[in-house]
């Protein structure tokens, strides 16, 4: 503890991929195990709603300069949907039951086949119960005051639905999506494709980028690791080029890994590659981001402190 009561944080770089519990938000969530680390900086990617559980990558130190990158990654979840019963927060959590209706006598080879025409580039229209802004006002708050705006449809895409389980009102299946998708309304708009209605009742969050579903680590076992050895659990985080594997890979020599490091251009070694990239130097020492253009020229777009590079 530092003088007059405040707290003295450390210099605390890596990531943890926690697996949120529900009833918590994303952001109580990265202050507890801020507090843990005992992490002077912190931040975490692409919040989950309080009642969702799953993947929450949350970033120390310099891996928060990464943050950008994993907000604009794919995601996969796992989607418990409850048939005949819409509510107002199209989820479970505390929303009011707004419509119900009949759910349809339907195969799983029916319900597999509805699901997969939402594959591919479409149009959604945010829910009202959402973190997104009308005249800078959160559209969650104006939804709570029964106030209902126009908001325009955005671009999603859907890679991948899979069926797993198709059981009277209970519809359970595995998504992998483009950022930006709300799968409260991917839920709403099957149900109503099945001519029914119906509400997300869970939503598990598995992959984020190219983090791995059993990597994610439990809060509870945070919690034990840091009171049993915290500098363990620190030695336990993933380096911040862990979250950039889907960046081609370039490797500079001492002069010009230098001049990077210190934000100057530099021309890059001989390649095919060209938009954003993970830059090492001598030793696979991690630099950063540079952007590379058609011409091999190598600008820097965030630099990094030493890391060993991910294999």
């Amino acid at each position: 503890m530092a003088r007059g009561g405040r707290r003295r944080y450390d210099d605390v770089d890596g990531l943890l991929l926690l697996n949120k519990p529900s009833g918590m938000t994303s952001n109580r969530a990265l202050q507890t195990v801020r507090r843990l680390l005992n992490a002077k900086k912190a931040g975490h990617t692409g919040s989950l709603d309080p009642s969702a559980t799953g993947m929450l990558p949350l970033c120390f130190g310099e891996a928060t300069k990464v943050c950008a990158f994993l907000l604009d990654a794919d995601k996969t979840y796992r989607v418990t949907a409850r048939l005949g019963t819409a509510t107002s927060t199209g989820d479970a959590d505390g929303g009011e039951t707004v419509a119900t209706a009949e759910v349809p006598e339907l195969s799983f080879e029916e319900w597999d086949e509805i699901l997969q025409g939402f594959v591919g580039e479409s149009l959604q229209v945010p829910p009202m119960y959402s973190a997104l802004k009308k005249d800078g006002k959160r559209l969650y708050e104006l939804a709570r005051k029964g106030e209902t705006v126009e908001r325009p449809p955005r671009p999603i895409r859907i890679d991948d639905i899979a069926l797993l389980e198709a059981a009277g009102t209970r519809l359970v299946f595995r998504v992998t999506c483009s950022k930006g998708t709300y799968v409260r309304v991917l839920v709403e708009d099957i149900a109503r494709k099945a001519g029914t209605v119906a509400h997300t009742l869970r939503l598990h969050r598995e992959t984020v980028a190219d983090f791995r579903a059993e990597d994610m680590i439990d809060l509870a076992a945070v919690e034990a690791q840091a009171e049993a050895d915290r500098e363990a659990l620190r030695a336990g985080l993933l380096p911040p080029d862990r979250a950039l594997l889907s960046l081609a890979a370039v490797v500079l020599d001492a002069a010009a890994g230098s001049a990077f490091r210190a934000g100057q251009a530099v021309a890059a070694p001989e390649q095919g590659a060209s938009g954003l990239v993970r830059v090492y130097g001598p030793g696979d020492e991690f630099l950063g981001v540079g952007e590379l253009s058609g011409d091999g020229e190598l600008a820097p777009r965030r630099v990094f402190k030493s890391s060993e590079k991910t294999p």
